[in-house]
């Protein structure tokens, strides 16, 4: 009976509060989950070429070359930011 809860002599309020606690938990620990899960931003093809600041045509050349990643919804087109960022690379001076 470890995980049971005896509700005689409880009054209202205590179940209530009871209840309250519990379902708080529950809700933490799904936002805890949401929290840990990447949450991808998708950047249309004019959202990343303006973020990398280059032309279209380059984004397309880079993407065509395997160099960006291109996943598509139906005839849209969308990069993920985070592999957008991903693909800069430090160049040494």
């Amino acid at each position: 009976m470890e995980n049971s809860v005896l509700v005689h002599n409880l009054d209202v309020q205590d179940l209530k509060d009871i209840i309250n606690t519990s379902v708080k938990k529950q809700m933490d620990d799904a936002l805890e989950v949401l929290k840990g899960e990447k949450n991808e931003i998708l950047l249309t093809r004019e959202e990343t070429f303006r973020f990398l600041k280059v032309d279209s045509t380059t984004l397309w050349y880079w993407t065509k070359q395997g160099k960006l990643k291109c996943y598509g919804i139906g005839n849209k087109r969308y990069y993920k930011k985070s592999e957008v960022v991903e693909c800069l690379t430090l160049l040494k001076s």
